[in-house]
């Protein structure tokens, strides 16, 4: 598969990254935990055609870089408005 594609397709139904498993065939989605298949070097975007992961099938999570969604320290518990 065209590496090209993989750099612009994500998830039709979040939006979010996939990640290609070429033993598998399968884009997946971790965060909706599905996989799409990939046909004839065709990936078949449907949700129809998707098959569920379970949590086990999903790799590990990666550490996040983005700003944390804790509430932060010295607002006595509650968020900043």
């Amino acid at each position: 598969m065209d590496n090209r594609l993989l750099d612009i397709l994500v998830c039709p139904i979040c939006k979010g990254p996939l990640e290609h498993r070429r033993a598998d065939r399968e884009l997946i989605c971790p965060r909706d935990r599905l996989a799409f298949p990939i046909r004839d070097d065709i990936p078949v975007m449907l949700e129809s055609e998707a098959r569920r992961l379970d949590a086990s099938a999903l790799p590990a999570p990666e550490a996040s870089t983005g700003p944390s969604s804790e509430t932060p320290t010295g607002t006595g518990g509650q968020p900043r408005l």
